[in-house]
């Protein structure tokens, strides 16, 4: 299950569940879609993967299984 975190890892951008800016990689790291394409072009600070338009959780399905309102961010700047 995605945890959905609530937060670009660079920037601190706010990114709700619903979302369509949010971009992961396999290992969940979470950025908006400015920082994923003009500052990591498309591939992750953390692990050097790939980017990808995270999916959203349907309202209902969220209510079973909310959100993670857990903040991450990286130590060092992402550019």
């Amino acid at each position: 299950m995605l945890e959905l975190r609530p937060n670009c890892e660079c920037c601190d951008r706010d990114l709700p569940p619903e979302s369509a800016d949010a971009r992961i990689c396999t290992f969940e790291c979470t950025f908006c879609a400015e920082c994923a394409d003009s500052v990591l072009k498309g591939q992750c600070a953390n692990c050097g993967g790939n980017l990808v338009a995270r999916p959203i959780r349907p309202a209902a399905a969220l209510v079973k299984y909310p959100a993670s309102t857990k903040r991450v961010l990286r130590a060092s700047p992402c550019a």
